[in-house]
């Protein structure tokens, strides 16, 4: 099994958001023992480093990512990959993106914790906690 990690599942770690980061940091646990099973597009980083830049400070964001990259790996995408991303009838084009990476690295899944935003999908949704129970029977 493969997943994609939606950009909120690492915010909420990288911030302790609450309610959110104790099953985004159950989920990374299983990630970090599990090489090969977890990815993220490539657009995650920036837009994660962006997003987490001002609290965590340029340093933090980036080690973050750094050590995120020791046991996930980022989908290789392409031209034709934004392409199918444009082609999906998704509301929200960075949700297309994401799907788009998704379907580049074979995922079974993507890990988000807006479910609705991932209803036309090509690859379902699941969120954290979800996947952490069921991967933990």
């Amino acid at each position: 099994m493969r997943v994609l990690l939606d950009t909120d599942v690492l915010i909420d770690l990288a911030l302790d958001r609450e309610p959110f980061a104790e099953p985004a940091a159950a989920l990374f646990e299983i990630l970090e023992r599990r090489p090969g099973f977890g990815w993220i597009a490539w657009h995650t980083a920036s837009n994660f480093y962006y997003l987490v830049a001002p609290e965590r400070g340029p340093q933090g964001a980036r080690q973050f990512l750094v050590e995120l990259l020791e046991f996930v790996g980022v989908a290789e995408t392409t031209t034709e990959s934004l392409r199918r991303a444009a082609a999906l009838e998704m509301r929200d084009f960075e949700d297309a993106m994401q799907a788009a990476a998704a379907r580049a690295c074979r995922a079974d899944l993507i890990v988000t914790r807006n479910l609705k935003d991932y209803r036309a999908s090509p690859v379902p949704p699941t969120t954290p906690q979800a996947l952490v129970d069921e991967l933990i029977r």
